[in-house]
């Protein structure tokens, strides 16, 4: 199972939410390219970059940062937040990311989310279905769809979909815990699909369970920042899989 650490950027700086509430921000450090160097340093090879910012505006932003953090590290790097049109698309892949992470965008304007996996391939385009309550939830998490989740990844998995980062809005940045059950359905129910699951972590123990349901990969934003699961934990788990 991949270890995907969370970097999410307002203003340049590396912050967590709760809940994806813009109103709980908290600032860990002033310089993501640090914080991506430290991770790296530890063995780690993939990140996932989130533009808030971009989420917000609906159109990338940050994506300076991106282009510094790929630059200058070798780390893998996923990105998301924002990316609504085509132009935006070019932007991220022109400013290093390896891969795009598409939420909205899958809801609101299937056809050029399509039109990305037509184009770039699904080893290149996740979908990221972020739900509350089981129902896919868009706009920077701000509002709920009327989408059930698990039709909605099958649906996509038709279409070409194989990443998909599941995010349960209730557990992010909760520290509470990862939904398990959920992504065990999931994985019971979308066979074949490559899920990386994320909100919640919060102990290094949940990483191991994760991996033994079958998820692909696990994304840790908050549990680092808050010195609940140790970078030298992370780097250990890497080495004993390999």
């Amino acid at each position: 199972m991949r270890i995907i650490p969370a970097i999410d950027i307002i203003e340049g700086q590396c912050v967590r939410l709760s809940k994806g509430d813009y109103a709980t921000k908290k600032v860990y450090n002033q310089n993501p390219l640090e914080v991506a160097k430290e991770f790296e340093d530890h063995g780690i090879e993939y990140l996932h970059l989130v533009d808030l910012d971009g989420a917000k505006a609906s159109h990338i932003v940050n994506y300076k940062v991106l282009e510094s953090i790929a630059s200058k590290t070798n780390l893998k790097i996923d990105f998301g937040g924002g990316l609504k049109s085509d132009e935006d698309l070019k932007i991220a892949f022109e400013s290093g990311a390896n891969q795009i992470t598409g939420g909205s965008i899958a809801v609101k304007n299937p056809t050029i989310f399509e039109s990305w996996l037509e184009k770039y391939g699904s080893d290149k385009i996740i979908l990221g279905a972020d739900a509350n309550n089981e129902k896919i939830a868009v706009g920077g998490w701000l509002e709920e769809s009327d989408l059930e989740l698990i039709p909605f990844v099958q649906d996509y998995q038709k279409k070409g979909v194989e990443n998909v980062i599941c995010t349960d809005i209730s557990k992010d940045g909760m520290l509470q815990g990862p939904s398990f059950e959920l992504y065990k359905r999931m994985l019971s129910e979308i066979v074949g699909i490559k899920l990386i699951a994320s909100g919640g972590i919060s102990t290094f123990d949940e990483l191991p369970a994760l991996a033994e349901l079958g998820c692909e990969g696990t994304i840790i934003g908050k549990a680092i920042y808050e010195g609940r699961i140790q970078l030298k934990q992370l780097e250990q788990f890497i080495l004993n899989q390999s």
